[in-house]
Formats: structure tokens, C-alpha cells, sequence
């Protein structure tokens, strides 16, 4: 039955295709959940397969529907972050996206979706969702600090830099083992790697001012 697009809209939308995503997201992503199949959906609901299979075709287009209910929840706190640290220094403005998008695709297990779990066009789904929603802002951002003078290294080098760490710190055992997240993780390594790259925004402001105004992940929870 898997034919068509991805992103196949319900042919009868309504309040039962809700539910349905609402509970495939629930049974589908849950941390540590096995392969769950649209039987196991049908009795989570108390419906037929016949059912879901009039809002949803096949199970990649009700996975595609969850994900977009997920990504647009990312794109949502991105969106309040940077609304947050607007009129704060360029460093600030970074961390406090990074720390964001770090704790959002954490949460939603984006990594683990584009290394391998599904077929292959979810996969390549996941990735273009993730490039559009977060490293698009992410290059956005590095682009307007080079066009303030702000940055002294080209922002292509910055945002491959920083998708490396954001990408390997999500699949890494190193966040488990050192007890902190992968956000955690990732503002300290943007702090590492960026710190000499970002120009204080006015002559004569140090290295002082720029570390107290940056949050930690343990003092802010950034969520959606």
C-alpha cells in the first residue's frame, strides 16, 4: 500500500486523524520503544486497521504526518529562542539557539530516525526536515553575525563546525556517560570551538561580560 509522497495529507482529515497521529506519535517514538505495528496502533485505539487506513494510506504517510506535528513543535521553540535573545550579543543569540535545537532534536530521537530507523525515504525525510527547520536558521544566524562584522571565520566553516558536534553529540555515548545532555554538551563545545571566531559586538567589551551573559543548560530550560 506505500504509494505516493511522504507527506500525504489525510484524504478525510477531521477529528480521528488527530487522534491517530496523537497515538502513533505516543506508541511509534516512545524512548526505547520496539517495532510497533499498525495492529498494535489499532488495539492502542480501539479501532480497525480499516479504519486508520482512511486517513492514512500506509504507515510511512502516518509516520510522515507525526513527524511534521514534531518538527513543527522544533520550529516553534527555535522560533521563541531567538525571539528571546534578540537584542542580546551575537554569542548569547548562538548558544541560546544551539542549546534549543540541541534539547528539541534530542527529544524528538531525530538522529536515531535519520541513522536508521524506518525505510529509507523516511530517513531522507527526517534529514530534510532537520535541514530546513534547524540548520537553515542556524546558517541564517551565522550569516548575519559575518554581515556585522562579528565573526572572524567564514560562517560556512561555523555552521559545518557546529552540525558536526550537534549531529555526533545526538548519536554519542559521551552525554550518558558524563551525565549531562547533549545540549549540555553542545554549549560547551560552541564555547570551545567559537569562542575566539565571535568578535566582541563594541571595542573594548572582554571576555568577561561575554561568559556572564550566556546560560547554562542547568540554569534555563529552553522547551516547546
Amino acid at each position: 500500500m506505500e504509494t505516493g509522497p511522504v507527506s500525504q495529507v489525510s484524504e478525510y482529515g477531521g477529528q480521528h486523524a488527530d487522534v491517530i497521529v496523537e497515538a502513533a506519535g505516543r506508541l511509534f517514538f516512545a524512548p526505547g520503544s520496539v517495532r510497533v505495528s499498525m495492529d498494535d496502533l489499532a488495539r492502542e485505539l480501539g479501532m480497525s486497521k480499516k479504519t486508520i487506513y482512511r486517513h492514512f494510506p500506509d504507515k510511512r504517510s502516518l509516520l510522515a504526518a507525526v513527524l511534521d506535528g514534531q518538527f513543527a513543535a522544533v520550529e516553534r521553540t527555535l522560533a521563541a529562542a531567538d525571539e528571546d535573545a534578540q537584542g542580546q550579543p551575537f554569542g548569547v543569540r548562538v548558544q541560546r539557539f544551539l542549546l534549543a535545537a540541541g534539547s528539541e532534536l534530542g527529544r524528538i530521537g531525530a538522529a536515531r530516525l535519520a541513522a536508521g530507523r524506518g525505510d529509507a525515504v523516511l530517513r531522507q525525510y527526517v534529514e530534510q526536515r532537520v535541514d530546513a527547520v534547524v540548520y537553515r536558521r542556524l546558517d541564517e544566524l551565522f550569516r548575519d553575525g559575518h554581515r556585522q562584522g562579528l565573526l572572524s571565520a567564514p560562517p560556512e566553516l561555523l555552521s559545518e563546525i557546529t552540525r558536526g558536534a550537534l549531529e555526533r553529540l545526538l548519536t554519542s555515548r559521551l552525554p550518558r556517560e558524563l551525565d549531562r545532555t547533549a545540549a549540555d554538551l553542545l554549549r560547551a563545545g560552541v564555547d570551545t570551538v567559537l569562542y575566539g571566531a565571535i568578535r566582541p559586538a563594541h571595542p573594548g567589551t572582554g571576555d568577561e561580560q561575554l561568559e556572564a551573559v550566556i546560560p547554562t543548560a542547568r540554569d534555563e530550560e529552553v522547551g516547546p
